[in-house]
């Protein structure tokens, strides 16, 4: 069940981005380039900036967003009690309303840890 989660959200998110990749113009193409390239190593290291994304999610309050960052942070070896830091810093900036995102956060981190 927890994997079933990890699997739809990113078959789902191939799916979608095939179909905007189908239509989008120059300018939606140079946009999607700029969002990969920003959290490539630099000065800050990739997880680092996986970490910064996951925070921006969660206060923006994209569950999409979270669950992306949270996938990228498994791939690159974050720790949960690093995720769960950064999740400290997301409540604590965006307040009680983020804690439905916080707890679909925990839930998708925990399935992500099961596979």
């Amino acid at each position: 069940m927890k994997e079933d989660i990890v699997r739809h959200f990113h078959d789902e998110r191939e799916r979608l981005n095939e179909v905007v990749m189908a239509r989008a113009d120059r300018e939606m193409k140079r946009f999607w380039n700029l969002d990969s390239a920003v959290y490539r190593d630099g000065e800050l290291p990739s997880a680092t900036k996986e970490l910064l994304g996951l925070v921006a999610s969660l206060v923006l309050r994209c569950d999409d967003c979270v669950r992306y960052h949270l996938s990228r942070c498994h791939e690159l070896g974050v720790t949960g009690e690093q995720v769960v830091e950064a999740l400290d810093v997301g409540l604590v900036v965006g307040g009680s309303i983020t804690i439905p995102h916080v707890r679909h956060a925990m839930e998708f981190w925990a399935a992500l840890d099961s596979r």
